[in-house]
């Protein structure tokens, strides 16, 4: 996403609105391993919520993991 921005004196430069990507370590204590994964502040709010094995099987079905 771009937008401007905006000085105090009203003047606009064009900047980037990047996304939150954070680059995390989980461990899976079903197949004893840690998997790295790179995902979203809002992905790591989910992933607390329903679990780092749910998360995975999400994630695969919906095509996010190969």
């Amino acid at each position: 996403m771009v937008g401007n921005n905006v000085s105090h004196a009203n003047n606009k430069t064009k900047r980037r609105f990047e996304i939150n990507l954070l680059e995390k370590k989980f461990y899976l204590p079903e197949q004893e391993k840690s998997v790295t994964l790179k995902v979203t502040a809002h992905g790591l709010r989910i992933i607390n919520r329903i679990g780092i094995e749910e998360a995975i099987v999400r994630a695969t079905r919906n095509g996010f993991i190969k």
